[in-house]
C-alpha cells in the first residue's frame, strides 16, 4: 500500500470513527470541503449531511454553486442562514475576524446536526492551512463535537485536489474563493453595503475581462483590483481600463487601481 493510500485509509476510518452517529458538514462547494463531503458520503451513507451556509459575506451564486455539487455527489444538502454582521466584533473587523465567523457557522451547524440527530460536525481545514493566517482554526479548537478530518489525517491542499480528482469531482481544479469580507481593510467596519459592492464590482469586472482569479480589495473606498498573476496582460488595454473604472465608480468607490503584483492570498495583512 502506497503513503497516499495509506493516508486515504486513515482518513476513511477517522470518519468512520467520529461520524458512526452521523455527522454534519460545513460545506461550501470548494475543493476541500467537496472532496470532504463525497468521503462522508461514501464511509457514512445517508448519515452524513453537507450544510451550506446562505449569508451577506458570500454571494449568492456560491449557494447555488453548492447544491449542485452537492448533487453531482449524492449527498443530503441543507442550507441555513447566517449573520456575521450581527456580532460587533466581527464588524470591527480585527485580525481574527475569521474566529468569529467560524464561531458562528458552527454553533449554526451543531444546532443543524442537533436537529437532525446527528452527532457531529466536519469541517474542511487543511494541513496546508496550519501554515497560514487562520484564526478561525481556534474555533474548532474550541467546541465541543467539531473535527478537521484532513487536519487529524495531515492532508495537504495539493493532495486534497489530488483526492477530488479521483473521485470525479468537477471542482477539483476549482480556485479558492474565501468569503467578501476578507476584501476590506482590517480595522475598516464590514458592512452589508460594502459587502454587496465588492460583489457586484467583481461580477462588474468579469462581464468585462474573462479572469478566473480576482478580487476587489477595498481600502477606504479605494479599489485595488488583483487578478491571476498570468491574467494580468488581459488589464492591459485603455478601453479595459476605462470600462472598469466607469463602473467601479458608478458603484462609489473614489479611486480604482490595479495591483501590479497581481493576486496573491493574505495580501490584507500587509496594510
Amino acid at each position: 500500500m502506497s503513503d497516499a493510500d495509506a493516508k486515504y485509509e486513515s482518513l476513511k476510518g477517522f470518519i468512520k470513527d467520529k461520524g458512526k452517529n452521523g455527522a454534519v458538514i460545513a460545506f461550501s462547494g470548494g475543493v476541500d470541503s467537496s472532496a470532504l463531503a463525497a468521503v462522508c458520503h461514501l464511509v457514512l451513507g445517508e448519515k452524513a449531511v453537507a450544510v451550506t451556509a446562505k449569508s451577506p459575506t458570500y454571494t449568492a451564486q456560491e449557494v447555488v454553486d453548492a447544491q449542485e455539487v452537492a448533487r453531482e455527489i449524492g449527498i443530503k444538502f441543507v442550507i441555513v442562514k447566517t449573520d456575521e454582521l450581527s456580532n460587533e466584533e466581527f464588524r470591527r473587523n480585527p485580525k481574527n475576524r475569521c474566529y468569529y465567523c467560524k464561531k458562528e457557522l458552527l454553533r449554526k451547524l451543531q444546532n443543524v446536526a442537533e436537529t437532525l440527530g446527528l452527532e457531529v460536525v466536519f469541517e474542511g481545514t487543511n494541513f496546508s492551512d496550519l501554515t497560514e493566517h487562520r484564526p478561525g482554526f481556534q474555533a474548532v479548537n474550541e467546541l465541543p463535537n467539531v473535527y478537521s478530518p484532513w487536519v487529524e489525517s495531515g492532508f495537504t491542499k495539493g493532495e486534497i485536489r489530488s483526492v477530488a480528482k479521483e473521485l470525479g469531482l468537477s471542482v477539483h481544479d476549482k480556485l479558492p474563493q474565501p468569503c467578501l469580507a476578507s476584501r476590506i481593510s482590517y480595522h475598516e467596519e464590514i458592512t452589508r453595503e460594502k459587502l454587496d459592492r465588492i460583489q457586484r464590482a467583481e461580477q462588474a469586472i468579469k462581464e468585462i475581462v474573462n479572469v478566473k482569479q480576482l478580487r476587489v480589495r477595498d481600502h477606504s473606498g479605494i479599489a485595488r483590483i488583483e487578478v491571476g498573476k498570468d491574467e494580468r496582460h488581459l488589464l492591459c488595454d485603455v478601453s479595459v481600463f476605462d470600462q472598469i473604472n466607469g463602473k467601479l465608480k458608478a458603484l462609489g468607490f473614489k479611486y480604482v487601481t490595479v495591483d501590479l503584483e497581481g493576486y496573491r492570498s493574505g495580501s490584507m495583512l500587509m496594510y
